[in-house]
């Protein structure tokens, strides 16, 4: 069920996940994954306490460990970003120093052409996307809820690749993980206005925004929004590979907060340089 023509499923040392075919082709160059399993938590930061002290951050630490352990790499290298649904892109040139794998900048994607460094993000139901550019040899991670969308935070970061390590927008691969799609994605009047008032430009507006059978109620597209501006920018479409999962609709196999409220738990896709 979590395999298809993009994404193939692995099951290894306890651990569950998927990756990008696409990538695979790279596997000399970097390693990636996105975890599957309810059961596994990747939430590591809250402001409100001191994750240090806290029985659920060494239990979500030791999931990313063994998640990096199956893929040869060091958690002690993973770097996780503070997201706060900003359109904030920073470049990352080495590991965090405060005791926590968190970031200690408040961002919502990450860029290096360190080796070694583990990119890191986390969602349930936001798009988090993984790049690479085998020519220069530089990755990024992105987490684009619906708010990073209407701020374009996946055009940013590309932006950010191009400007930083002269990277060339044909040459970049852009792999989509499983999030809310279309099927799921219902919004009140408010978050449509500011999905139509932004992306009326790009034409067709019917094919991402379509109204639902409720009152006052619609469903937005974000993975096709994010699909059209990356194209916009340069990116190859044959780049674009979306691993095509809801992740309400696979609500039993990754975390999704419309499904699990308020105690819902975090997904990670992690990616690295060797």
């Amino acid at each position: 069920m979590l395999s298809n023509e993009e994404i193939v499923y692995v099951k290894k040392g306890g651990q569950e996940f998927i990756q990008f075919k696409k990538l695979l082709q790279y596997s000399n160059i970097i390693s990636h994954a996105y975890s599957i399993g309810i059961d596994k938590n990747y939430r590591t930061f809250k402001p409100d306490r001191s994750p240090l002290l806290n029985e659920d951050y060494k239990k979500n630490i030791n999931d990313y460990k063994t998640l990096c352990d199956v893929n040869g790499l060091n958690y002690k290298n993973l770097i996780k970003a503070m997201q706060n649904h900003t359109d904030n892109v920073i470049c990352v040139n080495s590991i965090s120093n405060n005791e926590t794998i968190d970031s200690d900048e408040i961002a919502d994607g990450l860029i290096t052409n360190t080796k070694d460094i583990v990119l890191s993000t986390t969602n349930a139901d936001c798009i988090l996307l993984l790049m690479l550019d085998p020519i220069k040899n530089v990755i990024a991670n992105i987490h684009s809820g619906w708010k990073g969308t209407l701020q374009e935070i996946s055009v940013k970061a590309v932006k950010k690749m191009v400007e930083k390590y002269e990277c060339n927008p044909k040459d970049i691969i852009v792999c989509i993980c499983p999030s809310i799609r279309k099927c799921h994605f219902e919004v009140d009047k408010d978050v449509y206005e500011l999905f139509y008032d932004r992306f009326e430009k790009l034409g067709n507006i019917n094919s991402f925004i379509q109204k639902s059978n409720k009152e006052q109620k619609w469903y937005i597209d974000t993975i096709l929004i994010n699909k059209i501006i990356l194209k916009q920018i340069g990116i190859l479409e044959e780049n674009i590979v979306d691993s095509g999962i809801c992740s309400v609709c696979n609500k039993d196999y990754v975390h999704s907060y419309r499904a699990e409220g308020k105690s819902y738990g975090l997904s990670t896709a992690i990616i690295s340089l060797k």
